[in-house]
């Protein structure tokens, strides 16, 4: 099988959690499967990246924001990457770019148009596990977009799609999809299955727990994406075609 997982920022937020991920990711590749990851900036980075760009220049040039913020995935990929191999299994870390995935031009909130899987697939075929810097790609002048806030998801729901996977995972701090935040409402009620058109409502009204446009991208491709936690791995909240 071919899985797709992406861990976010507070799932990646120190060395013990980034090789808690490995470790999982690690696992599922031993046992036979064909594992991509998407990782975010870790813990606060983009917004630490962020307050030292307001230092220099409060209105720096899109283009250039870009550059600056897509180094925070690619550091996490990175560290994600040798940490896997560490635990003894070949991993290799991609950029946006490097994964091949091409976006229009609107820097600081660009879409995915397309994704070239070639470069993926062939280290794939050679045994490794992917890990791909998420929430950036590179538009028709070649130059490094990024998705917008919660980008990280849709990289991995479009890569999901592109690569045919089996199975899309988006590993969160929460355990899946609550009618309302869990962490301000004691009462939330979890959802075991949601539909596209009922996410995107919840995410109209405010919910965080996932990118619109990734489900959005789901939905154009028919694919089910599952949300739980990174730190207990237990089955969260599937969004798919119907409740």
């Amino acid at each position: 099988m071919l899985f797709v997982q992406k861990y976010g920022g507070t799932s990646l937020a120190d060395a013990e959690r980034i090789r808690k991920a490995a470790r999982r990711a690690a696992g599922l590749a031993r046992q036979g499967n064909q594992v991509v990851v998407v990782v975010s900036a870790q813990g606060d980075t983009t917004d630490l990246l962020i307050e030292k760009a307001a230092q220099v220049n409060r209105r720096g040039a899109a283009r250039e924001m870009d550059a600056y913020l897509a180094a925070g995935e690619q550091m996490a990929a990175g560290l994600m990457a040798m940490a896997i191999g560490a635990m003894g299994y070949p991993a290799v870390s991609l950029t946006g770019w490097q994964a091949g995935i091409d976006t229009d031009g609107v820097h600081g909130n660009a879409r995915i148009l397309n994704v070239d899987t070639g470069r993926i697939r062939r280290e794939l075929e050679a045994g490794k596990v992917v890990v791909v810097a998420g929430f950036q790609g590179r538009d028709p002048e070649g130059d490094i977009t990024t998705l917008g806030r919660g980008g990280s998801d849709t990289t991995a729901v479009a890569l999901a799609g592109f690569l045919h996977a089996d199975k899309c995972q988006i590993f969160t701090d929460v355990d899946g999809v609550y009618d309302r935040d869990p962490r301000l409402y004691p009462d939330a009620v979890r959802f075991g299955r949601i539909s596209y058109e009922a996410m995107l409502k919840l995410i109209e009204n405010g919910a965080q727990v996932l990118h619109d446009r990734s489900v959005e991208l789901a939905r154009q491709f028919g694919i089910g994406v599952e949300v739980l936690s990174a730190f207990t791995g237990e089955p969260g909240t599937l969004v798919g075609d119907s409740e």
